[in-house]
C-alpha cells in the first residue's frame, strides 16, 4: 500500500481574514493573521504581506496582538522573525522567504536591503558590511544559497552572509551546482524564451523558446531539487506549473490551479506580489 503524503499547504487565500487551504482541501482559519495595514501606521489600509514557504510547510504573516512578523507551521507555535518588522514597515519593507521556511531577507523602499533573518535559530545576522548596493535575486533551491548583488557583483552567499561562489552575471534562477542558471527573455512581462547558461563562467549555452499555450508567459522561473527548470505561468483561470525541457523548450503540465473567488491569493513560494495575487485593488 502506497504510503499517505504529508499534508501541506496548497495555498492561503485572504477574505475578511487569512485562511489556508490545505492539501488535503481541509480549510484552516488564522483569526491572529493581519489582514492590512492598522489605521495608526505609516501605510494604513495596505494589504499586509503573508508568505507560504515553497516547501508549503510554513507560512508568515504579521501578528494582530503586536504588529510582529511571524514564522510558524500546521503543528508549531508562532516565532517572531525580527522584531524590527512590524506592522510600522508594511509597503516599506517586502518580505521574502527560503524554500524550506528557514530564512527571511527583506528588500526595503530605501536603497539596499533590510533584515537578514535566520528563523530556525533565532538570529538576525549583522550588517556590518552591507552596503546601499545590495539587492536580492532569489534563493538557491536547497535554501542554502542566498543570491545577492553586492558592489563587487552577484554571488552566492549562504547564510552566515560570507561569499561561496562570485558569479559572471545576474540570474533569475540557479541550480544547487551554483552554475547552472537561467533568465527569461523577451518583452517585459511577456517573456516566452529562456537564455540557459553557466553563472561562474558567464558562458551562454543555449536559448530555448518554452512550448507555452497561447496567450501564456514566463511569470516565475525556477530550478527544483533535481536541477530541472521550472515554470510558473498565470492563466485565464489561475496558474499552471510547467517543467521545461532544457534542449527543446518542450513543457510539460505538473499541476493547474482553478483562483478562488476572493481578493487575495498566494502559493507556496510566492513573493509579497504575484501575476495573481489580487483579483482587484484591495
Amino acid at each position: 500500500m502506497a504510503a499517505t503524503a504529508p499534508v501541506t499547504i496548497a495555498y492561503a487565500q485572504r477574505t475578511q481574514g487569512w485562511e489556508l487551504v490545505l492539501t488535503n482541501g481541509k480549510v484552516v482559519k488564522l483569526p491572529g493573521a493581519l489582514a492590512k495595514a492598522p489605521a495608526d501606521t505609516v501605510n494604513a489600509g495596505s494589504r499586509a504581506p503573508f508568505l507560504v514557504s515553497g516547501d508549503g510547510k510554513h507560512f508568515l504573516y504579521f501578528r494582530k496582538s503586536d504588529g510582529l512578523f511571524v514564522e510558524r507551521t500546521l503543528s508549531s507555535k508562532e516565532r517572531v522573525v525580527a522584531r524590527d518588522l512590524t506592522t510600522n514597515t508594511i509597503n516599506e519593507e517586502w518580505p521574502w522567504v527560503s524554500n524550506d521556511g528557514g530564512f527571511v531577507i527583506t528588500g526595503t523602499s530605501a536603497p539596499g536591503l533590510g533584515v537578514f533573518a535566520d528563523v530556525r535559530k533565532g538570529k538576525i545576522l549583522s550588517r556590518a558590511g552591507v552596503t546601499d548596493w545590495w539587492s536580492f535575486m532569489g534563493f538557491t533551491p536547497d535554501s542554502k544559497g542566498l543570491l545577492l548583488e553586492d558592489e563587487k557583483g552577484p554571488a552566492v552567499f549562504d547564510r552566515e552572509l560570507r561569499v561561496r561562489v562570485r558569479l559572471k552575471k545576474p540570474v533569475e534562477a540557479l541550480a544547487n551546482d551554483y552554475a547552472t542558471a537561467a533568465v527569461a527573455i523577451g518583452a517585459e512581462d511577456k517573456e516566452r524564451k529562456l537564455r540557459l547558461f553557466n553563472a561562474r563562467t558567464g558562458r551562454v549555452s543555449r536559448t530555448v523558446s518554452v512550448r507555452l499555450p497561447s496567450g501564456q508567459y514566463i511569470d516565475d522561473l525556477d530550478f527544483d531539487q533535481a536541477g530541472r527548470l521550472v515554470v510558473r505561468s498565470k492563466t485565464k483561470t489561475g496558474v499552471a506549473i510547467y517543467r521545461v525541457s532544457k534542449t527543446t523548450g518542450k513543457t510539460t503540465l505538473l499541476r493547474a490551479m482553478t483562483r478562488p473567488d476572493v481578493p487575495v491569493w498566494v502559493l507556496p513560494g510566492d513573493t509579497t506580489y504575484e501575476p495573481w495575487t489580487e483579483k482587484r485593488s484591495t
